[in-house]
């Protein structure tokens, strides 16, 4: 059993964000005992890294909310599997497109740094040394001789 400031430490969150969460209905509230504090058992910090988990994966609290709620109307837990692969599935979608942005990012940054090591007259750049420049196909400012 632990108490709300346990727990707290145990899933490296806040007193705070517990309260929260509970408020939110992603995490019941247990009864209070004795001296009127909170015990949480083993099962609710297990939940609450699932909570912390599926936000770290980008989830909102409001599609988190969702999933645990179809947990409690589906015994099955098959329309809550559904929708994990749904969102799972959208997240390394919008992964692999920030990672291609990302790539080209760097390609373009890369190729950068190598014209200005190899290039000896940068500030005559762009120029009449365009025609022979090995950059040439990436450059976005080469003059044509015409």
């Amino acid at each position: 059993m632990y108490r709300i400031g346990d727990l707290a430490k145990e899933a490296e969150v806040t007193v705070r964000t517990i309260r929260y969460y509970e408020e939110l209905g992603l995490i019941e509230s247990p009864d209070r005992r004795d001296g009127g504090q909170r015990r949480y058992k083993e099962k609710d910090l297990i939940y609450l890294k699932r909570i912390i988990q599926l936000k770290s994966y980008g989830l909102s609290l409001v599609e988190i909310k969702e999933i645990i709620d179809l947990g409690k109307t589906d015994p099955s837990g098959e329309k809550r599997r559904t929708r994990l692969l749904k969102h799972y599935r959208e997240k390394i979608s919008d992964a692999i497109t920030r990672k291609e942005k990302l790539d080209s990012y760097i390609d373009e940054l890369k190729w950068h740094v190598e014209q200005l090591e190899e290039v000896d007259d940068f500030q005559g750049c762009p120029g009449p040394a365009c025609a022979d420049c090995k950059f040439l196909d990436k450059c976005r400012f080469a003059v044509s001789d015409e």
